[in-house]
């Protein structure tokens, strides 16, 4: 009787699948495809390696930071192909880029994918945030009943994902054993052959487009301010002042993950710093030199509010970069913004003061 029920179950299985198979064209399909019959039933969802124009549309949303937390996938477990027993586990953020990247490398490959509950954030920040880790791999390895859908006991992981993942936990908690494998998910089909990762599989680039795509978001995140200022500051007269703060947040926007791998020092904000005051001192030289008709110390200050606001905005601009890049630790982040971020608001602070009392003796007719 067993038997019978057993393969009536593996036959309705076959029927089911085969009928969603071709249910989306999105390439992310989260309808349950069959289900494992026991003291639970896990559903198990599918999903193919075909990047449609409308994941192409959804990338370039999350590039732009539009609807930043709607770009995630429903985590589970996912089919890539036809997989069996003994067919790779991959684990994935549900964070869309993450999880289309990882698929759509494995698009010629049977194997499982274990989309991990990162509130739609990339594996690099998940990790960091915890929210890729430990506790969400055993969790959700339970979940989905995965020791029932596959014979082995490994797990393979990307690399990025290593700072939130204790290994040993997972196997002890789980019995499953993580292998982390490469950096870019592109380098899977290769590393499969020997499990083995080449020094150039574990070498992490951030490359100029990698950086070049970072700016529309970051812009976005802060146009809004910096328009305000600007606004504000060109309302009262200070067309120049205006100007200054947009060329302090272009140094740090554009030009700092631009020329990031050049500028020296190793510090993201003393990096900024740089940029920002190479920006001042051109405000600086003018404001000093072109306001002939105001008293000398107008001139000075003037000169000087720019070069203490000014590497302050680009400053703050290029540590915000630190989220973004697997160039910064979780620790050195901590520090750098301990260290500079209370540098940054006592110097900024001044310097607005100055600006303030500098507008106003030009309101009232200077001294």
């Amino acid at each position: 009787m067993k038997d019978i029920l057993e393969k009536q179950a593996e036959t309705t299985t076959k029927e089911i699948k085969k009928t969603i198979s071709c249910c989306s064209s999105s390439g992310r399909r989260s309808e349950p495809i069959f289900t494992l019959s026991g003291k639970t039933d896990y559903v198990i969802k599918s999903t193919s390696g075909e990047i449609t124009p409308v994941n192409r549309l959804d990338h370039l949303m999350a590039r732009l930071g539009v609807k930043r937390e709607q770009h995630r996938v429903e985590p589970g477990l996912y089919t890539m192909g036809n997989p069996k027993k003994d067919s790779p586990v991959f684990v994935s953020a549900n964070y869309t880029l993450s999880f289309d990247a990882l698929r759509s490398a494995l698009k010629s490959i049977d194997c499982y994918i274990l989309v991990l509950d990162t509130k739609g954030v990339n594996v690099w920040c998940a990790a960091g945030k915890g929210a890729f880790g430990t506790n969400e791999i055993v969790h959700r390895i339970e979940s989905v009943g995965l020791k029932d859908v596959v014979n082995h006991r490994i797990l393979i992981v990307p690399q990025l994902g290593a700072t939130g993942v204790d290994a040993r936990q997972v196997r002890d908690r789980s019995g499953f054993k993580v292998e982390f494998g490469p950096v870019r998910a592109a380098d899977l089909p290769e590393y499969l052959k020997t499990h083995r990762a080449t020094p150039e599989m574990r070498s992490v680039r951030f490359t100029l487009y990698d950086r070049i795509v970072l700016i529309p978001v970051e812009m976005k995140n802060f146009l809004i301010p910096l328009l305000i200022a600007s606004v504000i500051l060109a309302l009262v007269g200070s067309y120049t002042a205006a100007a200054a703060v947009i060329s302090a947040a272009f140094s740090g926007l554009v030009l700092f993950p631009i020329l990031l791998p050049w500028i020296p020092t190793t510090d993201f904000s003393t990096k900024g710093f740089l940029m920002g005051g190479l920006a001042a001192v051109i405000f600086a030289l003018d404001s000093f030199y072109s306001m002939t008709n105001e008293n000398l110390w107008l001139r000075f200050g003037w000169a000087l509010a720019y070069m203490l606001v000014m590497p302050q905005i680009s400053a703050f601009l290029a540590l915000n970069f630190t989220g973004s890049t697997t160039f910064a630790s979780v620790t050195g982040v901590k520090r750098e913004i301990f260290t500079y971020m209370p540098i940054m608001a006592w110097v900024s602070g001044i310097g607005i003061i100055l600006i303030i009392v500098l507008s106003s003796v030009k309101i009232i007719g200077g001294i």
